[in-house]
């Protein structure tokens, strides 16, 4: 029988570009986090059990704010810890270029292997709005999904000109679908902006290429079987050594980026969702006050209560 689906969020980000610790900023009108309303979405859908992926540089500062919320949060809650010598194969050490940047989304899932303990599980970034429907969406989805010879994954897509902001550059997910909602393709492209005449995306910083609005994007809204662990674990150590050597100090292990290969190599497929809600997210501070003016809106529709954790 397969095991009921867990919640996965990502929250040992650096929040570089936003200028703090955004997984505990509060955006509520008690002082929630985002992570809050998602915990209170996902628990709404079904889900009972939430891994939080975080460091254990803010694991104080957390377990101080968010943490002291969620002791009143009916879900489990389980804490997976993202350093970058975890996982590391035998005799591999951090490149002193790295500094303190994490090894990315695909390495913070892996650290959660444990906790996940062989469930199906849906990831989700701790600074990302998704909104009710999508975790219903996905948890459907997921509920009784077990692993099969051909991979099942599925995701939340969203619109990329409702996931810009006004404020910088974000990094999406671009997304190639089929005509029967399969992902085809999926490139994590790591700039992309408005300007004056739309949205574009540059590589290089020179060379510029224009993205429609209606374009589909990933926002890190996955579902997966256990054999994603699997794979993560069996590619990691072929990432350290062929490709951190080109840039030590930035490259990141990405979902994105393993999902495709796995699309390509015929071992997994990806079925593409979609959901009525609007995305809110925090890239940079100055997004915030559009954050809690859309959820202070919610609130007022009836949409949650005042005060999340009572």
């Amino acid at each position: 029988m397969a095991k009921k689906p867990v919640l996965v969020v990502m929250a040992a980000g650096m929040g570089s570009r936003y200028g703090g610790l955004k997984q505990i900023d509060p955006v509520g009108s008690c002082g929630e986090a985002i992570l809050d309303y998602s915990l209170y979405d996902a628990y709404e859908a079904g889900f009972e059990t939430a891994v939080i992926i975080i460091k254990e540089a803010i694991r104080q500062d957390f377990m101080d704010t968010v943490g002291k919320r969620l002791e009143k949060c009916p879900m489990e809650i389980r804490y997976a810890y993202q350093e970058q010598d975890k996982m590391l194969p035998a005799g591999v050490t951090v490149p002193e270029a790295r500094g303190a940047k994490p090894w990315g989304t695909g390495h913070a899932v892996l650290c959660a292997t444990e906790e996940i303990d062989g469930a199906p599980f849906a990831v989700v970034n701790a600074d990302d709005y998704y909104g009710k429907d999508a975790y219903r969406t996905i948890f459907n989805a997921l509920n009784g999904r077990e692993d099969t010879d051909m991979a099942e994954f599925c995701m939340v897509g969203y619109l990329l000109g409702n996931t810009v902001t006004d404020h910088g550059s974000v990094a999406r997910g671009v997304c190639d679908v089929d005509d029967k909602g399969y992902l085809t393709n999926i490139v994590e492209r790591l700039r992309i902006e408005k300007y004056e005449k739309g949205i574009h995306f540059t590589e290089d910083g020179e060379t510029w290429v224009d993205l429609a609005p209606d374009t589909l994007v990933s926002m890190n809204m996955f579902g997966f079987t256990p054999s994603l662990l699997r794979s993560l674990a069996e590619r990691f150590p072929e990432f350290l050594e062929k490709e951190v050597p080109q840039n030590p100090a930035k490259k990141e292990y990405l979902l994105p980026t393993i999902v495709n290969n796995l699309l390509h190599e015929g071992k997994a497929r990806l079925q593409v969702l979609s959901s009525a809600d609007r995305w809110y997210g925090v890239t940079y501070a100055a997004d915030k006050p559009m954050v809690v003016a859309a959820l202070k809106a919610m609130a007022d529709e009836g949409k949650y209560p005042v005060g999340l954790w009572k």
